[in-house]
């Protein structure tokens, strides 16, 4: 495998180390929690601050209880000014209790318990109204938001410079979306939408050392921060970026990756219903009808299902294979590498790697460091012609150009 990884990184360990960055004010990150909340529960070791949109701020002694009635927000059964409010508790930790779905897929109410919060959380947490819920968002410090995605992302067991790797990724791919999300209301979503991040849950030394060994480190091209995805099991070569969204970036060209084998996502088989795709690509958009067959049309430069023909009822359909997982479950198929095995009531399938593909490989970047390679020189290698500079050096990155894929 050494052998292997020589050839293909072509890059001596230890190449494009980083002197460490300088001590700078870190950018809050808007993190949207959760949306279409109805009622929540928050706590913190002592007084909590609450302001609603006029900056009037009201203590609330450990315990606060948040509920949407109609169009209003209600605290501990008081109505609030206004379509929001933000909450603080100093230098202590905000802790959240959110509803959690049951069993037939509803929510089940929050109240007063003596369990683990949902989220435990730094920084402050903005609570907004939108439709008949509220969007929670927490406003958070860079280098904090980091510590709470590593261990959600990748395992803090793992060798050190694969989580100086993800720490630098995670980094780099919030300061890219704060930067462009200027008109958003939120930069990232705590979920695979954007990247897993679940507070301060799982924050151990090793990550805390990982990310300070890093801190302020963004992978740049041009000198702007990039879109730094990442996915866990490439299981060959990585996909390009305009195969995968339509968007033409220079530093997301694919790669050879033979260093995951050791994932456990890298070969897998998966099966569904064909009502099912059926009914999910209909509450898509796409008119289908009784699916008769399905056959992959075209493939990726890697070798994945770029394009699927759907004969159905009422004529064809030419699906993308992103589309199938979007309309299936991405986590049922976990990624476009893949052959249909048999088309019946069920649809079987056997496939290689999990997730998009594009950019890093978790598994494979797991390795590398295993081997001995730095984490400086496994961010070049996935994110080809890119270098690691401080972010408050960094100009803001230009809008992606949206371009037909090419397909075979």
């Amino acid at each position: 495998m050494r052998q292997i990884c020589t050839a293909v990184m072509g890059v001596a360990m230890g190449l494009g180390s980083v002197v460490a960055a300088p001590v700078h004010a870190a950018p809050s990150i808007r993190v949207m929690l959760a949306s279409d909340v109805q009622r929540l529960e928050v706590r913190a070791a002592d007084v909590i601050w609450a302001a609603d949109q006029r900056d009037q701020a009201r203590p609330y002694l450990a315990v606060l209880r948040i509920e949407v009635r109609g169009q209003a927000i209600f605290l501990n059964g008081t109505r609030i000014h206004g379509e929001q409010v933000t909450l603080r508790a100093g230098e202590q930790d905000l802790k959240l209790w959110l509803p959690q779905p049951n069993g037939n897929g509803s929510s089940a109410p929050s109240g007063v318990r003596d369990d683990k919060p949902t989220l435990q959380v730094s920084g402050l947490v903005q609570v907004v109204l939108r439709g008949k819920g509220v969007m929670i968002v927490n406003h958070v410090d860079l280098e904090e938001y980091v510590k709470g995605v590593v261990p959600a992302e990748v395992n803090s067991s793992w060798h050190l410079e694969m989580l100086k790797v993800q720490a630098v990724a995670a980094r780099t791919y919030a300061l890219y979306q704060h930067m462009l999300g200027a008109s958003r209301k939120y930069d990232v979503a705590a979920s695979v939408q954007d990247q897993v991040y679940r507070g301060r849950h799982g924050i151990d030394a090793r990550v805390e050392q990982a990310v300070g060994a890093t801190r302020g480190q963004v992978v740049t091209y041009e000198g702007a921060p990039i879109y730094a995805a990442f996915s866990s099991t490439a299981a060959g070569l990585t996909e390009d970026s305009v195969v995968v969204w339509s968007k033409d970036l220079p530093y997301l060209k694919g790669v050879e990756c033979p260093f995951d084998l050791e994932s456990p996502y890298y070969q897998w088989k998966a099966s569904f219903k064909l009502e099912t795709l059926e009914k999910n690509l209909r509450q898509l958009g796409f008119a289908v009808g009784t699916i008769t067959t399905m056959a992959p049309l075209t493939y990726s430069r890697a070798g994945r299902v770029a394009t699927l023909r759907v004969l159905h009822a009422k004529g064809e359909l030419i699906l993308r294979g992103e589309d199938l997982r979007k309309a299936v479950g991405y986590s049922v198929i976990p990624s476009t590498q893949f052959t249909i095995e048999s088309i019946g009531e069920e649809v079987l399938l056997s496939g290689y790697g999990a997730g998009h593909a594009v950019g890093l490989c978790q598994w494979g970047a797991k390795e590398l460091a295993e081997l001995g390679y730095s984490y400086s020189s496994i961010l070049q290698y996935y994110y080809p012609g890119t270098e690691l500079k401080d972010a408050s050096l960094t100009r803001t990155p230009p809008i992606p150009p949206v371009v037909a894929p090419p397909v075979s």
